[in-house]
């Protein structure tokens, strides 16, 4: 059952990390890793990248390498090629520290990719605490140290549409029956799913990022 959620939550709902623009991204940067490189994929959760990289969590399981806060990585200066953080950034008290301690175990050259969202609903798990537009998580890299290279929305605005209009109606329909909120979420995020076929269309319009979904960028430890 708790796969059939997962399966459900990755490929229907919160699709965030399977757009194109973020796997191409991703393997782009996979491809420019060489072959006795190393990564590190903070709050990697269950996912499996690549047999050179390795995963950091909260908490033990399957293909976990280090476990531990993304604020205080423990391994030492300079170990990575490649930090990858995907939808992790939000759920952290201190996200300016975290990005500085990616910098930490990050190689001089190396090459980081952040990923957060921007208009999705509260999801804590088991916390919740930020936003961030285009300009907040290049500023948020360049605070660290980083140099920003490449940035630009993971989903766009008909996701970020998507994301609140589940949230919406399933919040509406749970004022009669309260129990069948994550029900009503099921419904509506299987009902709306279309909304998300007029990425291509909104993206024409100079105004789409005012409700992207979320955003990444590729940085540069200098």
């Amino acid at each position: 059952m708790i796969d059939i959620v997962n399966l459900f939550v990755k490929h229907i709902y919160g699709d965030h990390n399977s757009s194109k623009r973020v796997v191409n991204t991703l393997n782009n940067l996979l491809n420019e890793l060489p072959e006795n490189g190393v990564g590190l994929n903070v709050g990697s959760g269950r996912t499996y990248l690549d047999r050179r990289i390795k995963n950091l969590e909260i908490s033990d399981g399957p293909n976990i390498d280090y476990v531990g806060s993304a604020g205080s990585i423990s391994v030492s200066d300079d170990v990575f090629d490649l930090v990858i953080s995907q939808e992790v950034l939000e759920h952290l008290q201190d996200p300016f520290l975290s990005m500085k301690e990616m910098r930490r175990v990050l190689r001089t050259g190396g090459r980081c990719s952040i990923q957060i969202p921007f208009i999705i609903g509260y999801h804590p798990c088991p916390n919740d605490y930020w936003r961030f537009t285009k300009e907040g998580i290049v500023s948020l890299a360049e605070k660290a140290g980083f140099k920003v290279i490449v940035v630009g929305e993971s989903v766009g605005s008909a996701t970020g549409y998507y994301r609140i209009g589940v949230e919406f109606f399933s919040i509406l329909l749970s004022v009669i029956l309260p129990k069948g909120y994550r029900a009503y979420k099921a419904l509506f995020a299987l009902l709306l799913n279309p909304i998300k076929w007029l990425a291509p269309l909104l993206s024409l319009s100079k105004q789409s990022e005012r409700v992207s979904g979320g955003y990444f960028i590729v940085c540069e430890n200098r």
